[in-house]
């Protein structure tokens, strides 16, 4: 993948995992110790919910706050105490998304950070082709259909944003990409009839990747597991991070990490993965409705 100033996407994308990776590690600390979030803030001459932000990975940590929490929590082994700061530092570097912060909302940075991050990625959609799946002229219909009002630049500016994200698939360490997208999303026209061809035609070309599995859960199927709507599962290569579900509202987003939670969707993901026909049978179904466009 290519440098966006001094820094790949995927080292970029890394350090929004590093953040929530020590945030998390500071938390455990915290509580071994039975300290409070308060008397934890009041060291660094901080609140107690700056502290929770720090613990959640929202915010960037400075070297000396660091040093003084892990002094408080009693972290006196050098090497322990250079390999956190040492985190802090790589969870500050800036995502090459943050040049897109003009169109890109703040909760959806945190997102494309843990995509670019991410080992393996799964996906369920009904209401279009998946972002990281879309071709150029569908992208464009989808934000121009989304934000009829937004300027020509804005538009393009988007566009670009999510051709850009499209990279963690063919980089290096591409991760895995399982998406299952409801034939809903398939037959749904954005654009005219030309955009809507060259994009099953890219769909059936991309799910020939070796890192791509790409399913079709077909309206003869009838009611599915998927009833509560899109959703994303996002896995990591740290054994420390716990998968996260992904929840896109009009305004915002929900971050699932909570075990029992997590499972529900692990499941209704398995289910979907089952009923829906395989990744041949799938690109049958969709040849067949390029056939019908």
């Amino acid at each position: 993948m290519g440098r966006v100033g001094d820094v790949t996407a995927a080292e970029s994308g890394g350090s929004v995992v590093r953040r929530i990776l020590l945030g998390s590690q500071l938390r455990r600390l915290r509580e071994t110790r039975g300290i409070t979030r308060e008397a934890a803030g009041y060291s660094i001459r901080a609140s107690e919910s700056k502290i929770s932000r720090m613990e959640l990975g929202r915010v960037s940590f400075k070297a000396r706050d660091i040093e003084d929490l892990l002094t408080l929590y009693g972290v006196a082994d050098e090497g322990e105490r250079a390999a956190l700061l040492g985190l802090a530092r790589e969870a500050n570097v800036a995502g090459w998304w943050h040049s897109y912060g003009d169109v890109l909302p703040g909760w959806f940075q945190t997102y494309i950070g843990l995509e670019g991050a991410a080992s393996l990625i799964r996906i369920y959609e009904v209401q279009f082709v998946h972002g990281l799946l879309q071709t150029e002229a569908y992208a464009h219909a989808v934000v121009t259909r989304g934000q009829p009002d937004a300027p020509c630049a804005e538009v393009e500016r988007r566009v670009a944003l999510r051709l850009e994200r499209q990279k963690v698939l063919v980089s290096e360490r591409a991760p895995r990409f399982h998406a299952i997208l409801d034939e809903a999303a398939l037959r749904r026209p954005y654009g005219d009839r030309a955009v809507m061809q060259g994009q099953l035609k890219h769909l059936i070309e991309v799910s020939e990747q070796p890192n791509i599995t790409l399913q079709v859960m077909p309206f003869s199927f009838g009611g599915h597991a998927g009833e509560s709507g899109a959703f994303t599962m996002l896995r990591f290569p740290e054994s420390d991070l716990s998968d996260v579900v992904f929840l896109e509202q009009l305004t915002s987003a929900l971050y699932l990490d909570k075990q029992e939670e997590v499972a529900q969707y692990e499941r209704v993901m398995e289910r979907l993965q089952e009923d829906s026909p395989g990744p041949e049978e799938s690109r049958d179904v969709l040849r067949g409705l390029l056939q019908l466009i």
